[in-house]
């Protein structure tokens, strides 16, 4: 685990020691560089597999290949026996050797063995070409830019915004997103000059072309065909992922929250290892519907785990900052807060956590997927009857600052009576869910911006979206929800902290296993995570079993009507959003009205406005408070012309 960074063109002076400074905190134990001519590859270090000979940048025998490579390859010690009989020998006992050599031998499309998270960038010396290649689910992340005739790489934006000409104009198509969704696209940053390697894909940096390719899409696989077949399928194949990902060299230890994924992995790790298990929770002091420290105690004392609590201050406005730290771009979950700070509590126990990222998504455990399949009794209803519903809704059923917010679900679930069932998921999943988010933007920013993108559409190279409402719902969150918000967090703030994610949940061969069960059987008989709480019932106390699912989240709604509400002003005061001048300070007063009187919770959309406000500032202003200054955004569609060389076959 480690970050890394390079180019492959000219650099100014120094150029390297800043990148890798920049990455310290992803690599604390180690750093290490290799130069040629026109061309330099970086790490920073945190050792966990072979910690004594496994420092990179690391070159093949025959000086051909180097590599640097961010991530862990679980199945390495079997593909390394297949390396072995096939007449390769190794120097060390690391992945990455095992890595750089099954990229000597089969070249990019060595990719595809891989079990596990990565992030590689490959120098061949004999082609003079850069091989760069990201995981399946976009677990560790690769951004690039281009800087006149020099191609960058790093691990984090941070890293690439070390060298002096990079362009800090924004991407206003990745705002779009943003404003949509809370996070930007997976090909995409808020910075026009910095793109994404998607997850998936992999990539071949030559002669000024940056060349893309797709190497896996989510599949199904084959479908068990009774619901005991598919508890028993559910239990081992879980069972394994956990198994590989206890692969270390260093001890690891496990979020656990009150529900029912982090549960299981922690039954499963005492299952498959006889080693102590350390478990961290973190919880509110005055929120306990947001608290779920009693049942993760639960967990903890049936498995006689080694339990650390973190109890958390809410009156903290500053972590905002932090988090922008780490992600370098707006990011609007508000529970990146928390991960943060349980992120810090346990790397200074471990190295290592798993975290049970993936379960939901996997295994039926929003409660929007049973809206999805409510929308199929919902839609044989005569329009008028619908749009008669959408009107009724917030008269009879008020909005609450709580974790359920029963108004909230049930009046996004009746909006646009007219729309389909894909197109309503799509708007619930947005944080302006009861208005164009456009209707934000001044009539200046509109004219220069032109029409906004369609809602729906496939933002890179993939798949089509599935036409069936279920399992649109679940292609959706594994395509975008799960790589750009919740792994993507899981990853800038874990190693903001020096600490390396697992997420069990998330390995392939499990997804596609997932993706060939029918949605019937993952919610039987219209529960939640029905098959999954069959298939861990031995691992995990009645109360977490029968609790409600409470989310990984902050109460912000609260917060912003007491300890964060100065901090709300103060980024979102109609002085400051005029002189921005891209949103409309009447419409922002409006939502901080509502929000604040209680009519409405507005906490989701108030809270992405001031993460970007916050943002900006320290981007474009070049301070972390203050009011903010205009900004010119470069014309729609213009974003192309300035990245030349950019091909997807």
């Amino acid at each position: 685990m480690c970050g890394i960074a390079g180019y492959v063109g000219s650099a100014p002076p120094g150029l390297m020691s800043r990148m890798l400074a920049a990455l310290k905190h992803r690599g604390p134990d180690d750093d290490g560089r290799w130069e040629d001519p026109g061309v330099a590859l970086g790490m920073t270090r945190l050792a966990i597999i072979d910690l004594v000979t496994g420092q990179q940048p690391m070159t093949s025998e025959d000086g051909r290949y180097t590599l640097v490579f961010n991530g862990e390859i679980y199945n390495y010690r079997a593909l390394r026996r297949d390396l072995e009989s096939a007449g390769h020998r190794f120097r060390t006992q690391s992945d990455t050797e095992v890595l750089l050599q099954t990229l000597a031998a089969l070249g990019l499309a060595g990719v595809e063995f891989l079990r596990g998270m990565f992030a590689f960038a490959c120098w061949d010396r004999a082609e003079g070409r850069l091989l760069l290649g990201r995981d399946r689910l976009g677990k560790k992340p690769l951004f690039t830019a281009r800087v006149g005739d020099t191609f960058l790489f790093a691990s984090e934006i941070k890293a690439l915004r070390c060298h002096p000409d990079l362009p800090t104009e924004p991407d206003r198509v990745a705002l779009d997103h943003y404003l949509a969704f809370g996070y930007t696209p997976g090909d995409r940053s808020l910075f026009r000059a910095v793109q994404k390697l998607p997850a998936a894909h992999v990539g071949v940096w030559q002669r000024g072309v940056l060349t893309l390719s797709r190497y896996w899409e989510p599949r199904p696989g084959p479908a068990p065909a009774t619901f005991a077949e598919a508890t028993a399928a559910t239990r081992e194949r879980l069972r394994e992922a956990v198994r590989l990902r206890l692969e270390s060299d260093v001890p690891v230890g496990v979020f656990l929250s009150g529900g029912i994924d982090s549960g299981s992995i922690v039954g499963l790790v005492r299952e498959v290892s006889d080693q102590p298990v350390r478990t961290f929770t973190v919880g509110f002091e005055g929120a306990p519907d947001f608290d779920e420290r009693d049942l993760a105690r639960a967990v903890a004392t049936r498995h006689g785990t080694v339990h650390t609590e973190l109890a958390v201050d809410p009156d903290r406005p500053e972590l905002l900052e932090d988090v922008l730290d780490a992600f370098d771009e707006p990011f609007a979950d508000s529970s990146a807060v928390l991960t943060l700070l349980v992120a810090r509590a346990t790397a200074a126990h471990v190295k290592v956590a798993l975290a049970g990222i993936g379960g939901d998504e996997l295994f039926g455990g929003y409660p929007r997927y049973l809206g999805i399949r409510l929308a199929r009794a919902y839609d044989r209803l005569p329009v008028a009857a619908r749009r008669a519903l959408a009107r009724a809704v917030p008269v009879v059923i008020p909005e609450t600052m709580s974790s359920r917010n029963l108004g909230s679900w049930v009046r996004r679930f009746t909006a646009h009576p007219e729309s389909g069932p894909t197109f309503r998921y799509a708007r619930w999943m947005q944080f302006f869910p009861t208005q164009q988010p456009f209707d934000l933007f001044t009539d200046d920013w509109i004219r220069a911006a032109g029409p906004p993108p369609p809602l729906i559409q496939p933002d890179r190279p993939g798949p089509e979206p599935p036409t069936d409402p279920e399992v649109f719902a679940v292609w959706w969150d594994l395509m975008r929800y799960l790589p750009d918000d919740l792994l993507a967090m899981a990853d800038r703030l874990g190693m903001a902290a020096s600490l390396e994610v697992r997420a069990p949940f998330c390995d392939h061969e499990l997804v596609g296993f997932s993706l060939g069960l029918r949605p019937h059987l993952k919610t039987r008989g219209f529960r939640l995570k029905a098959l999954l709480k069959a298939a861990v019932a031995d691992l995990l106390p009645s109360a977490v079993l029968r609790g409600r699912k409470r989310g990984f989240m902050l109460p912000i709604g609260r917060w912003l009507q007491t300890s964060w509400r100065d901090r709300m002003e103060d980024l979102l005061s109609p002085a400051g959003i005029r002189r921005r001048g891209w949103f409309r300070p009447e419409v922002v007063e409006a939502l901080k009205a509502e929000h604040l009187t209680g009519r409405r919770n507005r906490a989701d959309q108030l809270w992405a406005l001031m993460v970007l406000e916050a943002w900006c500032r320290r981007v474009f202003d070049g301070r972390p408070a203050g009011a903010g200054a205009g900004l010119v955004f470069p014309a729609r569609g213009s974003r192309d012309a300035a990245a030349p060389g950019r091909q997807r076959p």
